[in-house]
């Protein structure tokens, strides 16, 4: 990534304001709860994450808002928490409330906490804030995935809200790009354009650091434009989203240049 300064609208910081972030992640976890609780079968597999049922899926997002939580209340740290900071992370009782205190714990952590107060991540090598904000920004994102996968699962599926898929895009290329080791291609130019507008353009290198360089700000004000870009991908900014973190096929965008290159860049990063 750069080194120049970040702007509030930057690929690395959120678009969102705090706040908002906050009562986002209560709106997408609450979604979260219903699409479980309407589901025929909580024993359903989730397309997403194929290993997992819908209660296995409940698990994972209660332990990561658990977990993160305890990162957040720990404050600046070099190290994750220890298992004395995390606590019992295994569900019990009545698994959706237990979901929901889990989604409370990380909120209250959120509200207590200053966000540009520094903590532990494990982005570190991206060039994204180490900080709560940046915290809670990921978080937004965790929660609106599986949220759709949730609501997959049940057999109803629904767009990520537009204001946050527009967030999740850059947060995306920063976070889990930045931390995807070496590109294994040729250097090329990837750029990925939103009907609503906003637009980014990812240049993949083969030099060390292996971060991708994100260039736009997700304005539409040129910065993203696809010029030089070997593959443009283009679609609404919930597609967008779904494709990044490979819910839906690439062929639910338009694809524009070298479809190889595209095919290469979504399969790249890992997603555990």
């Amino acid at each position: 990534m750069t080194d120049s300064a970040l702007s509030a609208s930057s690929p690395h910081t959120s678009s969102l304001p705090y706040a908002e972030l906050l009562s986002r992640i209560e709106e997408r976890s609450a979604a979260f709860r219903e699409a479980v609780a309407a589901a025929p079968d909580q024993a359903a597999r989730v397309p997403g994450c194929p290993d997992w049922s819908l209660r296995d899926l409940v698990a994972h997002l209660g332990d990561v808002h658990r977990s993160w939580a305890a990162v957040v209340a720990a404050g600046p740290s070099g190290t994750p928490p220890t298992e004395e900071q995390l606590g019992d992370l295994r569900p019990h009782g009545d698994l959706l409330t237990w979901s929901a205190d889990s989604t409370a714990l990380l909120l209250s952590a959120l509200r207590s906490a200053d966000p540009d107060r520094g903590c532990w991540t494990w982005w570190g090598s991206s060039g994204a804030p180490q900080t709560v904000g940046a915290v809670a920004r990921h978080q937004l994102q965790e929660a609106a995935v599986h949220t759709y996968d949730a609501q997959e699962a049940a057999g109803r599926p629904r767009p990520v809200p537009t204001a946050v898929a527009l967030d999740g895009i850059p947060e995306f290329l920063t976070v889990s790009l930045g931390t995807a080791g070496r590109w294994p291609q040729p250097p090329a130019a990837v750029t990925l354009a939103c009907d609503e507008g906003p637009a980014w353009t990812v240049s993949l290198p083969l030099s060390s650091p292996p971060a991708p360089a994100v260039d736009g700000d997700g304005g539409g004000d040129g910065g993203g434009d696809g010029a030089g870009a070997a593959a443009t991908l283009r679609g609404p900014a919930d597609r967008l989203l779904l494709v990044l973190h490979r819910r839906i096929p690439l062929t639910a965008l338009g694809i524009a240049g070298d479809r190889d290159l595209a095919t290469h860049f979504i399969a790249w990063p890992g997603l555990d």
